[in-house]
């Protein structure tokens, strides 16, 4: 077997603390080293990231395009002049990448991110040839978020029919599109839908994505999708309130400017807790990806207030003195917490030597 230095490591430090504590004897310890090997360069990576960069590329290029008023009238005039026909056209080139996607995952299934950049091509295609359809059908209504849904149902069905954690990812996306655009709509474009703005909606929105993730991680047949569904559950929720902390449940920035910003304190609180409940679950679950985002955006939030309240009014050296205290101090307890479990477990393997 072969590793990347960083799990290397860790199995090297593993068996080095089971041969110190006589879990295991030095010839055991030999044999489980020469068992597998480390990687000088951790190649997968590079392609995952390669293959990052092209998609970016890709989907700069087809922005430019779109943007391009002659490339579009020139495309137009060479497939079709009519908005079905492209829609038809789009459709057609669509499904003759995710059939050349398939094929190609089925001989080559070690290929995994060229292979998914290659179904990437599709899910453009696929919302070009939405976007012509709605062109087509438009009747005025501006009642667009359809559209949204629409592509929301055909990303998911051909998640699950590959199945594809990419495409589910775009489903995601354009199910947070729809949810806007429709709350937007109902409401007459307004600031608000049932008493909320639109940080406050996707708060909600990020929520119901969240709990969701977690029916789907309980699921034999849809295990698959519970991660990308849990991290984009998170990061709708925790934008949403970052944006929250800032502006409030205000419809338009003349209601926020005149609001003072301590009136705003207690959504910045809200915003604070929730990011300290996801750090907590994620130490406690071991959950790397909890315990990032709450990092991250407890961060964020401490900056964003320092800035809001304390920019021109503290001297900065000062400020950052307080923070320095505080997670010293929190650095403090993580370290009894931490010490203590050791040392129930030493005194635990004493008593069973004795």
């Amino acid at each position: 077997m072969k590793f990347n230095k960083k799990q290397g490591n860790f199995l090297n430090d593993t068996i080095n603390e089971w041969e110190t504590n006589g879990t295991i004897t030095k010839e055991t310890a030999e044999t489980l080293k020469s068992s597998y090997s480390i990687r000088p360069f951790d190649f997968k990576k590079l392609a995952k990231y390669s293959f990052w960069v092209a998609i970016i590329c890709v989907v700069t290029s087809f922005g430019a395009i779109i943007a391009d008023e002659f490339l579009i009238d020139l495309i137009e005039s060479f497939f079709s002049s009519s908005d079905i026909g492209l829609c038809l056209t789009f459709a057609f080139l669509a499904a003759a990448i995710y059939y050349a996607g398939l094929k190609r995952r089925q001989k080559r299934p070690e290929k995994i991110f060229s292979n998914e950049t290659i179904i990437f091509i599709g899910v453009l295609l696929t919302a070009a040839s939405i976007g012509y359809l709605g062109k087509a059908l438009d009747s005025g209504s501006g009642h667009f978020s359809i559209l949204f849904l629409l592509s929301t149902a055909i990303y998911a069905g051909l998640a699950l029919w590959f199945p594809s954690k990419l495409v589910w990812l775009f489903s995601l996306i354009s199910l947070g599109s729809w949810f806007g655009t429709e709350t937007g709509y109902v409401s007459g474009w307004g600031a608000y839908f049932l008493g909320m703005n639109y940080p406050l909606r996707f708060v909600l929105f990020g929520g119901i994505l969240v709990g969701a993730s977690f029916l789907l991680k309980n699921s034999s047949k849809f295990s698959d999708f519970h991660k990308p569904t849990y991290i984009m559950g998170l990061l709708y929720l925790f934008i949403s309130l970052w944006i929250l902390s800032i502006f409030g449940n205000y419809g338009d920035m003349h209601s926020w400017y005149d609001v003072k910003q301590i009136e705003l304190f207690h959504w910045g609180l809200i915003f604070g807790l929730v990011a300290i409940g996801a750090i907590y679950y994620g130490l406690k679950n071991d959950d790397y990806t909890s315990r990032s985002f709450g990092i991250t955006f407890l961060f964020i939030n401490l900056y964003t207030k320092y800035f809001e309240y304390f920019w021109n009014g503290t001297h900065k050296a000062i400020f950052f003195v307080i923070l320095a205290v505080s997670f010293w101090f929190i650095g403090q307890r993580a370290e009894k917490i931490w010490n203590l479990e050791f040392l129930k477990k030493d005194n635990q393997t004493d008593d069973i030597e004795e």
